[in-house]
């Protein structure tokens, strides 16, 4: 990745918003050619710093390839934070697009290009009004939020300290261009992932009676694990538990000894997490006991539900309401979605609030999050720009 081209946009934008977005943009697509997976953000990470630099913003490490930005420090008023989180997908891209990523298996799939280039707008436009900004404004460049619980050290390594309030976004193909959510409480649910090893005696298929068959073991836990919530929860606990693989290798005419099943929780309330794991486990074991077959249940705990705080989900939606319109609600759009976000471990710390922003235009945008053929619709930048703007107080283009 060249830095120096990367900011030599920004810098030559000047004061012109066109010329800053046309920047952000140049700057987004520049970081789609060169993704970075969890933890291994240091290209990327030097551009944003490079370019704090170059626009005369205060910076420092955090959690690694984190950053932090500092502006208006000595300001009187309410102290926020803003994030844009920078980590990309181990996915091969199949966008076709120019700009398309030069590291096989490796891709911004989820946006978060676009998501570090609308701070980094956001960055060079709050630094040109520093002095109206009525309270410190923190800029959070987060690494690691795809499983790597990047917020969590960065909060451990001090991204929230003096702040009041944070705010956060995801592009979100599902929902129309020009339409977002921002609801009071939970946006998106929590999550965690399982691995079921089932330890049986193999041996040869014409004889099953000899053998303690973890393959129908397998079968049979995953029909049970499907009634953890049809009928062990509340129908008013929104909940998802799916088994994603089942693996035993074997030959056809061989039983092996054992089976691996893996799978994943999502859920609305984080409260719910103990009673869901705590139901795996119990049922893997008493299902796979009826087939003779011994079990070995793994729980890994990921992220927890994101909750908005309702004063700074009011503000957000002020912010969107002003700048898409009146109609800006999804209203087809159902809350919490059952997708994840790191953003949780930040609003566990301070108020704050996490808005998913239409991206789909009927193009390429309209790929899900993760999709090969996703690309972030470079269309929200100044949008973002000017919500973020709006929460900080800043004059607007």
């Amino acid at each position: 990745m060249s830095v120096a081209v990367t900011h030599d946009g920004f810098a030559k934008a000047g004061r012109s918003w066109a010329g800053l977005i046309e920047a952000a943009t140049a700057f987004r697509r520049v970081l789609h050619r060169h993704p970075e997976l969890t933890w291994a953000e240091h290209e990327t990470a030097a551009a944003v710093r490079a370019g704090l630099e170059r626009a005369g913003i205060p910076w420092r490490a955090c959690a690694g390839t984190g950053t932090l930005g500092t502006l208006a420090p000595a300001a009187p008023g309410r102290h926020i934070a803003l994030r844009g989180d920078m980590d990309a997908l181990p996915i091969e891209e199949a966008t076709g697009r120019e700009w398309s990523s030069v590291h096989t298996g490796c891709m911004h799939a989820c946006g978060h290009d676009g998501h570090t280039a609308t701070l980094m707008a956001a960055a060079n436009w709050l630094k040109q009004h520093e002095a109206a900004l009525p309270g410190p404004v923190t800029l959070l460049f987060q690494p690691a939020e795809e499983g790597g619980h990047g917020a969590k050290l960065m909060v451990e390594d001090g991204a929230l300290d003096g702040v009041d309030a944070i705010y956060g976004w995801h592009n979100w193909p599902a929902i129309p261009f020009g339409q977002a959510i921002c609801p009071d409480g939970a946006v998106m649910a929590g999550n965690g992932t399982f691995e079921i090893l089932l330890q049986g005696k193999g041996g040869h298929a014409s004889q099953p009676e000899a053998c303690a068959d973890p393959v129908l073991a397998a079968s049979a836990v995953t029909m049970a694990l499907q009634q953890i919530v049809a009928r062990r929860l509340a129908p008013q606990h929104a909940a998802v538990v799916s088994v994603t693989s089942i693996d035993a290798p074997s030959a056809p005419t061989v039983i092996p000894d054992t089976a691996k099943i893996g799978g994943s929780i999502r859920l609305a309330q984080s409260a719910d997490r103990d009673v869901i794991n705590k139901l795996i486990a119990e049922i893997a074991t008493s299902a796979a006991a009826a087939y003779g077959v011994k079990t070995e249940v793994t729980l890994f705990p990921r992220y927890g539900a994101t909750v908005n705080h309702a004063a700074e989900a009011g503000l957000v939606r002020a912010a969107l309401a002003a700048e898409l319109g009146p109609a800006w609600q999804a209203q087809d759009t159902q809350v919490p979605i059952m997708a994840s976000e790191d953003f949780s471990y930040y609003l566990n710390e301070v108020p704050g609030a996490f808005a998913l922003i239409g991206a789909g235009e009927g193009r390429g945008e309209d790929h899900p999050c993760h999709s090969p053929h996703y690309d972030f619709n470079d269309r929200l930048i100044p949008v973002v720009t000017k919500m973020f703007a709006r929460l900080a107080g800043a004059p607007l283009p």
